[in-house]
């Protein structure tokens, strides 16, 4: 029998906390909720823009290397806790000098495992503030299932939750946990961020995970993020909240049989036919 087939849950560490300009104070609060999340699970979610959290500029000036000492903490925090760790989205410097909003997987081990460079890019007009992503970070090209303790785990990174179609192919692909670490504005937020999660989990009948960052109250922050890390069910159930604390983690156990029977009783994603829906669609004129 399959390391695969033997996986009946995946423990995942949800956290979330309030980023600031300071990478070393973020990168210890990073740490910090890996040792205590990490003995517990076997995978820790870190949100987007954990590490920092500031003006465009600010955050390309920012952006690190994977062989940066930041990431050697990261790697040996999750070595030391034996949990693998998704750094969800961080601004990486690549060799050839390009900047992308990558979600970097570290094994249990310590080692590079993967990354996923996220797809859509967060150009957008909130609240009176001009979001150009694009001016920092280059998009990713292709979408990316990791495997860990033998379960299908899809990526993501915050406004991809906006795209249905990702969070569609991961599921065919055979995602049954599909990862959503965000920096969702506060607006947004308030207004979006549970029914997006939501309707994601039941749309791909699988568990949703979105670990997130908040906002500080002293007025110092570079935009308002939203909070509320929230986890999921297939069916579309909230299984957890951490609302407003920060910073705040919990482990969750997911029982992967629910994916199934809700695909079972379910069968949307048997039913997808992308030979009509992805047909230009007939337009009728009618007077």
């Amino acid at each position: 029998m399959s390391k695969r087939e033997r996986a009946a849950s995946l423990r995942i560490g949800l956290t979330q906390w309030r980023p600031t300009r300071d990478i070393a104070a973020n990168l210890a609060t990073a740490t910090d909720l890996v040792a205590a999340a990490g003995p517990g699970a076997d995978l820790v979610l870190l949100p987007e823009n954990g590490l920092m959290l500031g003006s465009n500029t600010e955050m390309r000036e920012a952006a690190l290397a994977v062989d940066s000492p930041e990431i050697d903490e990261l790697r040996a925090a999750a070595e030391t806790a034996r949990t693998a760790v998704v750094l969800g989205g961080f601004k990486h410097r690549t060799d050839d000098g390009r900047i992308t909003n990558t979600a970097l997987v570290i094994g249990s081990d310590g080692e590079i495992a993967g990354s996923y460079d996220k797809i859509h890019l967060f150009d957008a007009r909130i609240a009176g503030t001009s979001f150009e992503a694009s001016s920092v970070e280059q998009p990713g090209a292709r979408p990316v299932i990791v495997e860990i303790e033998g379960v299908r785990v899809g990526l993501s990174i915050c406004y991809d939750v906006r795209f249905p179609e990702l969070y569609r192919g991961l599921a065919l692909a055979g995602a049954e946990v599909i990862l959503v670490p965000a920096a969702f504005t506060h607006t947004t937020g308030k207004a979006h961020w549970e029914v997006l999660l939501r309707a994601r989990a039941i749309e791909s009948a699988a568990f949703v995970v979105a670990s997130a960052t908040i906002r500080g109250t002293d007025g110092t922050d570079a935009f308002e993020t939203y909070g509320h890390a929230l986890a999921v069910d297939p069916w579309g159930e909230v299984l957890a909240d951490l609302g407003e604390a920060a910073p705040a983690w919990q482990v969750l156990e997911l029982p992967l049989a629910e994916v199934h029977q809700v695909r079972d009783r379910l069968p949307v994603l048997r039913g997808v036919r992308p030979e009509a829906t992805g047909a230009p669609p007939e337009i009728i004129p009618v007077r």
